[in-house]
């Protein structure tokens, strides 16, 4: 039977993902905010989308570490200490540099999700096991979309 270093270890690795997700779901937002050009209509409504998408995981991944007897993250400081998505404060950043740095960071997303479903593997939590097949099939989903737009 797993024990407690492996659910604190499972609990640290939801943290983590908790924390790419609030990054990321802002990253989006910012580039759905700022995007321009030729095909601003379709970019700002499919970053929309994505990034309500990424917020939806966000309550979900807290709770199993709530489920799971831990404390999640509780401040935009313990977000930023726990992420591994970086910041992009820039507004006027080409639409298809915008695609790619979000491609890129849901394909980095798709792997904290894999090691979180590793950790819940080790913790025995069946349950964080199970779901994270479903957010990884969302991450691969947005990551498919926009290279898609890459071409």
């Amino acid at each position: 039977m797993p024990g407690d270093n492996a659910t604190k270890a499972l609990n640290d690795t939801l943290n983590g993902l908790l924390a790419d997700c609030f990054a990321l779901y802002l990253k989006t937002k910012n580039f759905h905010w700022h995007v321009k050009g030729p095909q601003f209509h379709d970019l700002h409504l499919l970053f929309d989308t994505q990034a309500t998408e990424i917020f939806a995981l966000t309550d979900l991944i807290a709770e199993r570490v709530r489920k799971n007897g831990g404390n999640t993250l509780t401040s935009i400081g313990a977000i930023a200490g726990h992420t591994a998505i970086a910041d992009d404060n820039r507004t006027g950043l080409d639409a298809m540099a915008m695609v790619k740095a979000l491609r890129d960071d849901n394909a980095a997303l798709v792997e904290r999700i894999r090691a979180a479903k590793a950790a819940a593997s080790e913790a025995g939590d069946n349950a964080t096991d199970g779901i994270a097949d479903d957010w990884t099939d969302q991450a691969q989903q947005r990551v498919w979309f926009l290279s898609s737009i890459l071409g």
